[in-house]
């Protein structure tokens, strides 16, 4: 079993562990206890079933959703999130083999929920949230890794995103939110996006589409960016996250934060412009090609932390509130001309139709 509830970006992470668990033990039975909104970009993995558990729901919605587990021991769980209500949740299931984080990545104590570990980063490496779930299986014994994704897209997600983006010339996906967690500001300026946004329309010809969800805060920032770019396309508040990755893996281009968007780009294959910050790249950025990133962590930590980045744990987040202010507009746009400069490292998979 699997357990890892949240958030996007890092389900994301944990679907080459499935696909990896399926191709060395085609024969094991793989369930995978996930959060209800990450379930709906989930549905479909072939390989695995997919429990999506409410962590909001009722008491009794709760126990339904770990209801085929309930009499029955898991040989192994994996503990994929360090967090107390994981942890408590791990702990009303019965498993032979808990495995967690080591204690430097455990956070809320989860090694007292766990009777195996896995090994401590090798010093003076930071460790890609997707190979700290590798260690997982090496931890197993398993050695081996299939980096591949494959997330279905449903023929009504691929429908809708060619309704709502028709045509086949290339788009570059505005994605200026990220969702709040750990209380740690990633959003850039709207009005730099709206800047970087207008470059790519004048200098590559490249449409626009905004996307994100309808708080506030989203509809604020695509406003921003349609009063620079009266044609771009808001799309905020108006697709699933089916549909999303559908968009994405037609898109040449995304500019985002650290966000769920950044790695279901990078889940398609879609070059991805990552704005970091307040987070650092080499643990959370696009895993398969971070040469576009604008990294400013390092600055970041010195300049609001007053300590070294290299001497941080592992996870650790800069939250001045105007951390993100120190990604320049310049940057980033050298990060867009010269990505468009370069074909996509991977190919996207093909849409039907």
């Amino acid at each position: 079993a699997i357990l890892r509830l949240s958030a996007l970006g890092d389900v994301c992470h944990a679907v080459p562990i499935v696909r990896t668990l399926s191709a060395v033990w085609p024969e094991t039975e793989l369930v995978w206890i996930v959060g209800v909104r990450e379930h709906a970009l989930l549905a479909g993995l072939e390989g695995v079933r997919l429990l999506p558990y409410p962590k909001h729901g009722t008491r009794a919605q709760r126990r339904q959703a770990l209801a085929p587990l309930a009499c029955r021991e898991v040989p192994v769980l994996l503990q994929l999130q360090p967090a107390l209500r994981a942890s408590l949740l791990a702990h009303r299931l019965r498993a032979r083999l808990r495995v967690g984080f080591d204690r430097a990545r455990g956070r809320d104590a989860q090694w007292l929920f766990t009777n195996v570990r896995i090994p401590p980063a090798p010093a003076g490496r930071v460790p890609h949230v997707v190979d700290t779930f590798f260690a997982f299986l090496e931890t197993l014994g398993v050695e081996r890794r299939v980096l591949r994704w494959d997330i279905p897209v449903t023929d009504a997600a691929w429908d809708e995103a060619r309704r709502l983006v028709p045509g086949e010339s290339p788009f570059l996906v505005v994605s200026p939110c990220a969702q709040p967690r750990f209380r740690t500001p990633r959003d850039w300026p709207a009005e730099r996006f709206a800047a970087v946004a207008a470059h790519a329309r004048r200098a590559h010809g490249l449409r626009i589409v905004v996307t994100g969800g309808a708080r506030p805060a989203e509809r604020a920032a695509a406003e921003t960016i349609r009063r620079r770019i009266p044609d771009a396309l808001d799309l905020t508040g108006r697709t699933d996250l089916k549909t999303l990755l559908a968009l994405l893996a037609r898109a040449r281009l995304l500019v985002a934060p650290d966000s769920g968007p950044v790695h279901m780009a990078n889940a398609v294959g879609t070059p991805v412009i990552g704005l970091y910050a307040a987070t650092d790249p080499r643990r959370a950025g696009p895993y398969l090609d971070r040469r576009w990133c604008v990294d400013r962590y390092p600055q970041a930590v010195r300049r609001y932390l007053g300590k070294d980045p290299d001497r941080l744990p592992w996870g650790a987040r800069v939250r001045h509130p105007r951390v993100m202010d120190l990604v320049e507009t310049e940057a980033v746009i050298d990060a867009l001309d010269r990505a468009l400069a370069h074909p996509p490292s991977v190919s996207p998979p093909p849409a039907p139709r």
